[in-house]
């Protein structure tokens, strides 16, 4: 006798009660920790596989390499999006490890096989060949490959891991689920503290053939971790996505175009039944087309749903979109800052001219630098609210000591800080080159210290803590909880514009300063070049909008009033779970 739907359900959950739970987080974050560790140690390292295995100048090798981080950046919204509408959490890790993996071992081939590369150059004066076509494709397609599988890990390990230990009906979950969240991300910045410095270590001592294969014995143990543990898992199914919910918005508003919009209190407006929103707003009016009812029979069914969701929408919607339309121009202001603190490339090929003996055995990496940038965020995280809140609330007389609008700003002011103290060692470094009379020596050491670079990783460190967690916050309080991932999503697209800025950047300076024979700004030797010229150019591009920023934030109005009125759908429990039940 078949099973009654009540009792499907209740079987259901019951067999859902049996899975998840702590039992599931060796495999979870084994899975994180190694991807992050294999990962990291890649891109910091990798200029130098490119100048000085397939002969890219350091100019080109610097696009090629913002140009995979903006990648990096943007896949992860469409595996957000996959995951949400589709596929679900655990099929787009799993297909996600399984390509990072793949992308991995290619790689590793290049290393491998010296076919893949063009030949070595017997001497730095000698003329080298360039990479032909199919080794820069193989190359580039490991590059994209990994890009891919991290489009998608990034954006679902949190949630899956969060699914596992999400229990509504425990007291204790809040609890849980707040020391699952500081456990997560103190665990990815010890892996990508130890890949920074581990891997490129490795790379640096054992060869890239090395250097390359154990991230893919790493990733294969992450893998073989994530499968293991597939009995375990929650694994909950795909819904609606919020990104196409709101794409339907923009098209409606299309469609609907060429009506007029009735009065505020008529009941043509399509919303949810026990909703607060039943009108509305008059902000961005040609929106609100939106949610206009043409023809009640037509556009809405038996149910009170929407017959057509492509060309009639809930006010919430409409107003969802609202709200990340008027936070845009304070997400845009991160796009530079992104383009000015990731200048890791031309740091590492700073540090190969300096002197980065530590002890008479050991030389710090170059490409390691960068992990002073991670350990200065991570240590501010740390201290910011136990101890820098509570001395600021003195002064402030708010609870949270600075609004987040001021930790971005401050986060701004400080990036400016961060390329001008770049310029300034840069300018020093180039002069004391030029004193020793190694300006057109290649590869030549000059007699000052490397760890003259900390200050400015440290910088832009601070610069990352004060305004990226700032900016996350910030659209965590301004847009409703509803709309977490477009949070996450914002500052994604934020991190993916500012590495197309950067390679931007670098390609207009490299073809403004090489004209007529000229070694250019971005010049494979930094003695012949002026990158503390480039940095000047970032200072200044940062102190622009910097003040661009301040007119965003005056325009914008006070943070706490809109945090407000976002949160007023926040509280229609019902109106989220009957997502189109039309009322009038």
């Amino acid at each position: 006798m078949e099973k009654e739907p009540s009792e499907k359900m209740e079987t259901t959950q019951k067999e859902a009660g049996k899975k998840g739970g702590l039992r599931t987080m060796p495999f979870i974050m084994a899975n994180e920790i190694f991807e992050k560790i294999s990962s990291f140690g890649l891109h910091t390292n990798m200029i130098f596989y490119l100048t000085n295995e397939y002969h890219l100048d350091s100019a080109k090798g610097a696009i090629v390499l913002f140009l995979w981080s903006a990648l990096t950046n943007f896949l992860p919204i469409v595996g957000a999006f996959l995951s949400d509408s589709y596929l679900g959490r655990f099929r787009v890790i799993a297909m996600g490890t399984l390509v990072t993996l793949l992308g991995m071992v290619v790689l590793w081939l290049t290393a491998i096989f010296p076919k893949a590369r063009p030949p070595h150059c017997k001497s730095p004066g000698e003329f080298c060949v360039s990479a032909n076509f199919a080794q820069l494709m193989l190359l580039y397609f490991a590059f994209l490959l990994m890009s891919i599988g991290a489009g998608g890990i990034r954006p679902c390990s949190l949630a899956f891991g969060a699914d596992q230990l999400e229990k509504p009906g425990n007291p204790k979950n809040e609890r849980t689920m707040q020391s699952f969240f500081n456990w997560y991300y103190a665990t990815v910045g010890v892996s990508v503290t130890i890949s920074v410095l581990f891997m490129v270590y490795l790379q640096n001592a054992a060869g890239w053939v090395v250097g390359y294969g154990v991230p893919v014995g790493l990733m294969l143990f992450s893998t073989v971790m994530f499968f293991l543990g597939s009995s375990l898992y929650v694994k909950l199914m795909a819904n609606k996505s919020l990104l196409r919910s709101l794409a339907q918005v923009i098209v409606a508003a299309w469609k609907n175009r060429h009506l007029e919009l009735p009065p505020q209190t008529s009941d043509k407006w399509f919303y949810h039944k026990g909703s607060k929103l039943v009108n509305p707003t008059p902000k961005l009016r040609f929106l609100n087309k939106a949610c206009m009812i043409r023809n009640k029979e037509t556009d809405v069914d038996s149910n009170g749903m929407a017959k057509f969701p492509w060309r009639l929408s809930t006010i919430q919607r409409v107003e969802e979109l609202k709200a990340v339309i008027r936070v845009l121009p304070i997400w845009s202001t991160g796009i530079v800052i992104s383009a000015t603190i990731s200048q890791y490339t031309f740091s590492a090929l700073q540090a190969i001219t300096m002197d980065r003996q530590i002890t008479p055995h050991f030389q710090f990496p170059a490409a390691s630098f960068a992990v002073f940038t991670i350990l200065t965020l991570t240590f501010w995280v740390a201290i910011y609210d136990q101890i820098i809140v509570r001395l600021l609330a003195k002064f402030t007389k708010r609870s949270n000591g600075l609004t987040f609008k001021q930790r971005m700003g401050i986060g701004l002011a400080i990036s400016c800080l961060a390329s001008a103290v770049s310029a300034e060692i840069e300018r020093k470094r180039r002069n004391r080159a030029f004193h020793e009379g190694l300006a057109n020596v290649p590869g030549a050491i000059v007699k000052m210290s490397a760890m003259w670079l900390v200050p400015q990783h440290c910088l832009a460190g601070l610069a990352e803590a004060f305004h990226a967690i700032g900016q996350i916050q910030f659209f965590y309080s301004q847009l409703p909880r509803s709309m977490a991932s477009i949070a996450v999503a914002l500052f994604s697209l934020g991190m993916g514009g500012g590495s197309l800025l950067a390679a931007l950047i670098v390609s207009v300076v490299k073809k403004k300063t090489t004209k007529n024979g000229n070694a250019g700004w971005l010049s494979n030797n930094p003695n012949q070049g002026h990158y503390d010229y480039y940095y000047w150019v970032l200072a200044l591009m940062g102190v622009a909008n910097l003040f661009y920023y301040l007119i965003c934030s005056w325009l914008y109005g006070d943070e706490k009033e809109i945090m407000e009125e976002s949160r007023i759908w926040d509280d229609d429990k019902e109106a989220i779970e009957e997502d189109g039940t039309y009322h009038a």
